[in-house]
């Protein structure tokens, strides 16, 4: 039996027709062409020994302002942070555990794995006092409770994965990354039944579709079939902004993602100067004088949704750089 919630999620995942959904086969191939040729032409502009990772995350803040791009503010971990990384791994665990656990030993088990982890992050929560650990362990709890009172069951013949990491192509100074937290489905022959989901712990934006469509367009130059539907799940509204995936999408995502790589390219290597480019996330920014109105509550989880995709974690020599500095 399922909560009204929950049905809601699985009306707005499943599919609405009897119809397969089958991608024109040279458009698949149109679009890996492109893709391949735009990267071949960025290549040839990096200097020697360089290379470049493109996620969702670089993707967004070289287009949203480069000065932030190339002079990052310095990473500290806090409670706030910790609770996404916490409860994603949390749900990870629920996704693939035998039998019912309860919410608190999900996050229990979930922190002594990461506590037990070579990361910045194992370490910060190693040096916790009790009160902190609590704060931490709270917050996750309530996370994970959102999500297991909102999100349906995964049968297992729905073949769900969890952090499915993908990267195109297989080797080259220049790769494209994509992790979605939850993967649902897998392709017939060419019919596209996958549905990409994102969990988010406040609500949804912009920014967050445009991270969807590039794991759409990761998935398709990868597979060569293209998913069905891409999903922004909002763990306080309980609900899911979906999107169904089309060819004006990938074509829109792959030109974002080589204007972005273009970007990356010349400020890590040309030497050209990064222009600052005001938008919704100044507010964070010492920098910037006169932000935005319409600062979000403290408990904005931007951040939390970052640091549990992976992208800001500061391990080993990643502490306080970007891409734009490795490639330097």
């Amino acid at each position: 039996m399922l909560t009204p919630a929950q049905q809601r999620t699985l009306d707005a995942l499943r599919r609405t027709d009897d119809e397969a959904l089958v991608f024109d086969a040279a458009f698949v191939t149109e679009l890996r062409r492109d893709a391949i040729e735009g990267v071949a032409a960025l290549t040839e502009r990096l200097a020697d020994g360089c290379s470049i990772a493109v996620n969702k995350f670089n993707i967004a803040e070289v287009l949203s302002c480069e000065e932030h791009f190339v002079h990052p503010p310095r990473f500290g971990w806090s409670p706030a942070l910790a609770c996404g990384k916490v409860s994603h791994r949390a749900i990870e665990l629920l996704l693939n555990w035998r039998g019912e656990p309860t919410p608190s030993d999900l996050v229990d088990e979930a922190l002594v794995r990461l506590t037990g982890d070579d990361s910045s992050l194992g370490e910060w929560l190693a040096t916790l006092r009790r009160g902190e650990e609590a704060d931490v362990r709270g917050r996750s709890v309530a996370r994970v409770t959102q999500f297991v009172e909102c999100f349906p069951p995964l049968r297992r013949t729905w073949h769900p994965l969890t952090e499915a990491q993908i990267r195109w192509p297989l080797s080259g100074p220049i790769t494209l990354r994509a992790k979605a937290d939850i993967v649902i489905g897998r392709p017939a022959g060419h019919e596209s039944r996958k549905v990409l989901i994102d969990l988010k712990s406040g609500g949804i934006t912009p920014r967050h579709r445009d991270d969807l469509r590039h794991y759409a367009l990761v998935e398709t130059l990868a597979r060569e079939v293209p998913p069905r539907m891409v999903a922004s799940f909002s763990l306080e509204a309980g609900d899911a902004v979906v999107e169904n995936v089309s060819q004006g999408m990938l074509r829109s995502a792959l030109r974002r993602t080589l204007d972005a790589v273009e970007r990356m390219v010349e400020l890590g290597c040309e030497g050209r100067p990064p222009r600052p480019g005001p938008n919704a996330g100044c507010y964070r920014c010492r920098d910037v004088t006169a932000a935005p109105t319409g600062r979000p509550d403290d408990d904005s989880t931007d951040d939390v949704d970052l640091v549990a995709d992976g992208q800001m974690v500061p391990d080993g020599d990643r502490v306080g750089r970007t891409h734009a500095d490795a490639a330097r």
